[in-house]
């Protein structure tokens, strides 16, 4: 039987080759039966040249069926590709050999079947699974036709310490290995259950077909028996083989990969990228085994096929490698501690943390901050942090996570931080998906770790009883470390910094979807140094209360003296006026940085100050507070606590931050000139000012779609648009996101940041919203933040949401709103309030058609202030279709 039927599969392409086997299982002269599906007969017969050849190789128990879409993808007149997906020997539509064959006598398989073909170069192979390590083993010996490798979910090599994955293991039983394989079709459904969303039916009995009896499905079990389990295994010498030849392996690799995979997780795909380090990766998160059932992978991979590098070895972040002049005088991130340690500033304070008595805690002088740097420096590295070692920082600010920063960095270790206000999925995807080498926690964090599977190595913070570390699985802690490296009689220093060496993945908010790694430089990192204390003008003699972890951070770096306020800085509303008026107080703080919500919670209790806290809060000189639009009579209350700040709020992302500065009184000339009409563009959205020191702006235009498709930007007044920046402080890439740093990068040059907005004709730019959050309606494309403002100068209206109701391009936009005081329950808003704001949107040109009330709007954890908007649209819809409310 051949397949010619299936859904998605060209009759045309399903072909039957014949070869003559060298393998050594086989009898001299045998020939097998292969099915293949094919589409270079068909390219050949519309006229077309294929650019090369994708070779690709199921695992099992698939079959060519899997790589259906890249055909489709192949035979593409405008980017022709010859796709030629093999079903393996005693699998899919092939021969059932009658023999057992073995991992080097399917690669020898795949062979002869090449040679038939007359396959030239340029090959890209492609694998899944055991079709994965297949592929590289013919890539390996057929490296002068090679011109590329593409692997999902697969792996070549046990990671040491762990057991090949339970499924697996399972499969592998003997009261369990031929009843669950070949007998019955288990196997296969369990493997078919894996998909993410479900695979259709009709997909489904297309995978099965050529595994209908016991025969037929041999081979799935031959190939279940093949897994080497360990080193006594007859393929295990295969294997090693293929896993170390792909150390010196050159030519450009793409990994798209599914996290969600119980049996090729994420550990598997950290031990390929660190054997092919220059491979670009993308994990799609929610995708599982079958990436390329749950994921289209086609667009990805021909759009890498299109730009792939011309050179061998091409790194995974184009610009890691590219050949930047490192500058003379490159100034480190740490610099300035090395700086104020030696000088006369050294007995000064460097960092502090508040207790809750209000008075500081403990603290450090600079001469101290360095010398303990030092010490747990080398501490780390005789542990074996070095280069390139991903740490992933489970410590609350303050003076512990400052050391270990900056003796990560010193190290050029990469330090990844996400933190605890992703909430515990978010920051548990966000971990797994770094594959970090050593998480460095508390003791919460590290039960966290446990509990949730987080890979890597784990050091405490503090020393732990014996039995509390066994539990945990922790190997040492950064006191251990430290006092080992206080002791050391030779303190090696690590090499000068590479500027364009990877130095830190910090995750975004997680606020409109999952949470993203960002990847900076070193360079990058002290870029972003350079253009906060510039715009700024924060450096050595400033005294900064740090009620934002970033910021806690990059004080020691600017010259700061820097104190963490006593509060959760996971949750930034903890922040009281008092706990902020005792850290200013602690300092004689004259820089204060701290989050729209925080500042909500300091004015609502603010008249419990006393006289000494108003006396520290007016030697504030600057205040900043970024994270989401701070409205401007928050502001206003702030300034009655910090009479003599300048009131400054940056906007920017952490892929870019920041981007854009604006002072309170700035704020209010942008609202008269938008109340005026005086500035043509002044108004609809939140001023957030001029581009700081360094950056560039501009706008892609948006479609009457909503989209930003065009490439081209543009600085004119009142043209709407995705937001751009480029600034020497803008991120690297997204950690093994490619896809999703291809499409930010487009123009080159540039980074989309995903928000939408304008400029007026002073060159202030007002942000609207989201991309995402854009509404099509019938005759218009409307933005959410200018409504949302409106009706938020409603006494009885606290947060308000502008959402899209109903299909794109005939949407009708709804407003949500939590009130004051909240409203009991979640639904239809009584007829007087929503009167009120559809007059309110409609006075800033929004038709709103049906107005909803949430008791609280659904928010971001880090920041308590960006509201979930897609989440509420849903909600949104259905309600308005006759749903119950229940909770958005």
């Amino acid at each position: 039987m051949v397949a010619t039927s299936w859904p998605g599969v060209d009759p045309e392409w399903s072909r039957i080759v014949h070869t003559s086997s060298t393998s050594a299982v086989d009898v001299p002269g045998t020939t097998h039966r292969w099915h293949i599906l094919d589409n270079g007969p068909q390219l050949a017969r519309r006229g077309l040249t294929p650019a090369g050849t994708l070779l690709c190789v199921h695992g099992n128990p698939t079959w060519s069926y899997l790589w259906r879409t890249l055909l489709a993808a192949g035979s593409d007149a405008a980017r022709p590709w010859r796709v030629i997906a093999v079903d393996q020997l005693d699998m899919g539509f092939s021969e059932r050999t009658g023999t057992f064959r073995r991992l080097q006598d399917r690669v020898n398989d795949l062979g002869d079947l090449t040679d038939v073909l007359g396959l030239d170069g340029p090959v890209i192979t492609v694998g899944h699974d055991w079709g994965g390590v297949i592929s590289l083993g013919w890539a390996l010996a057929h490296r002068d036709k090679l011109a590329g490798v593409v692997l999902t979910n697969t792996a070549v090599h046990q990671p040491s310490g762990s057991s090949i994955p339970a499924a697996l293991q399972l499969a592998l039983h003997p009261a369990v290995h031929r009843w669950g394989t070949t007998t019955t079709d288990a196997f296969l459904k369990v493997t078919h259950s894996l998909a993410h969303p479900p695979l259709r039916a009709d997909v489904r009995m297309a995978y099965m077909a050529p595994y209908l009896d016991a025969f037929h499905r041999s081979g799935v079990g031959n190939f279940v028996a093949d897994i080497p389990s360990d080193e006594s295994h007859p393929s295990f010498s295969a294997l090693h083989d293929i896993a170390e030849g792909l150390r010196e392996l050159k030519v450009p690799a793409l990994m798209l990969w599914g996290p969600k995979d119980p049996i090729f997780s994420d550990r598997y795909l950290k031990d390929l990228v660190e054997r092919l380090p220059h491979a670009d990766v993308h994990r799609f998160e929610g995708a599982g085994h079958l990436v390329a059932e749950d994921r289209d992978i086609a667009t990805p991979l021909f759009q890498w096929l299109a730009g792939r590098h011309e050179r061998a070895g091409g790194p995974e972040h184009d610009s890691l490698s590219s050949g930047k002049p490192r500058e003379e005088g490159f100034r480190p991130f740490w610099d300035s501690v090395e700086v104020l340690a030696s000088g006369t500033a050294s007995p000064e304070t460097a960092v502090a943390e508040m207790g809750r008595d209000g008075k500081i805690s403990r603290s450090l002088s600079w001469h101290q901050l360095h010398r303990n740097i030092l010490e747990l420096q080398e501490g780390l590295r005789r542990s074996g942090v070095g280069s390139g070692t991903r740490v992933s920082l489970m410590v609350p600010p303050g003076v512990d996570l400052t050391v270990t920063l900056y003796a990560c960095l010193r190290l050029g270790a990469v330090v990844v931080v996400a933190d605890a206000g992703l909430g515990a999925r978010g920051l548990s995807r966000a971990v797994k998906g770094a594959t970090p080498d050593v998480v460095i926690g508390i003791e919460k964090a590290l039960a966290a770790a446990s509990l949730l599977g987080w890979p890597g190595r784990r050091f405490s913070v503090r020393d732990l009883p014996a039995g509390r570390r066994r539990m945990l699985r922790v190997e040492t802690s950064l006191d251990a470390l430290a006092r080992q490296g206080a002791t050391s009689a030779d303190r090696s220093q690590p090499d000068a910094a590479d500027a364009d060496a990877p130095a830190a993945v910090l995750f975004t908010s997680g606020s409109t979807g999952p949470a993203k790694g960002v990847l900076y430089t070193h360079r990058q990192l002290t870029a972003m140094r350079d253009t906060v204390g510039g715009t700024f003008n924060i450096g050595a003699g400033s005294r900064l209360v740090a009620g934002f972890a970033p910021f806690a951070l990059l004080g020691p770096a600017l010259g700061a003296v820097s104190v963490t306020p006593d509060m959760d800085v996971t949750a930034p509303g903890t922040l009281t006026a008092e706990a902020l008026a005792d850290a200013a107080a602690a300092i004689d703080a004259t820089v204060v940085f701290a989050a729209p919500a925080a500042l909500r919670n300091v004015v609502a209790t603010g008249d419990a100050l006393t006289g000494r806290a108003h006396e520290a809060l007016g030697k504030v000189g600057l205040l900043l507070s970024a994270g989401a639009p701070v409205p401007e009579p928050l502001l206003v209350r702030v300034q009655k606590l910090l009479p003599h700040a300048s009131l400054r709020t940056p906007y920017g992302m952490t892929e870019a931050l920041p981007v854009t500065d604006i002072s309170l009184e700035q704020i209010q000339a942008a609202a008269a000139d938008a109340a005026t009409g005086n500035c043509l563009g002044a108004g609809n959205g939140v001023c957030v000012g001029t581009a700081v020191q360094g950056a560039s702006l501009a706008v892609i235009p948006l479609d009457a779609d909503g989209k930003a498709s065009g490439s081209s930007p543009v600085t004119e007044a009142a043209v709407t648009g995705e937001i751009l920046v480029s600034a020497p402080h803008v991120k690297e890439a997204y950690d093994r996101l490619w896809i999703t740093q291809q499409d930010s990068v487009n123009p080159p040059g540039w980074h989309r940041t995903g928000d939408v907005g304008h400029f007026d004709a002073e060159g202030r730019l007002w942000v609207e919203g989201r991309l995402v959050h854009v509404i099509t309606a019938p005759d218009a494309v409307v933005t959410p933040v200018g409504a949302e403002q409106a009706i938020e100068q409603l006494k009885s209206v606290r947060l308000a949401a502008v959402v899209g109701v109903g299909p794109g391009g005939t949407q009708a936009v709804a407003a949500v709103v939590e009130t004051v005081p909240p409203a009991r329950k979640a639904g239809p808003a009584a007829p007087q309030l929503a009167a009120s704001i559809r007059r309110a949107a409609l006075g800033a040109g929004v038709q709103v058609s049906a107005v909803l009330e949430v008791p609280a709007q659904p928010t971001d954890i880090r920041h308590n202030a960006k509201i979930d908007r897609t989440r509420l649209a849903r909600w949104a819809n259905r309600v308005l279709a006759g749903g119950r409310p229940g909770k958005p």
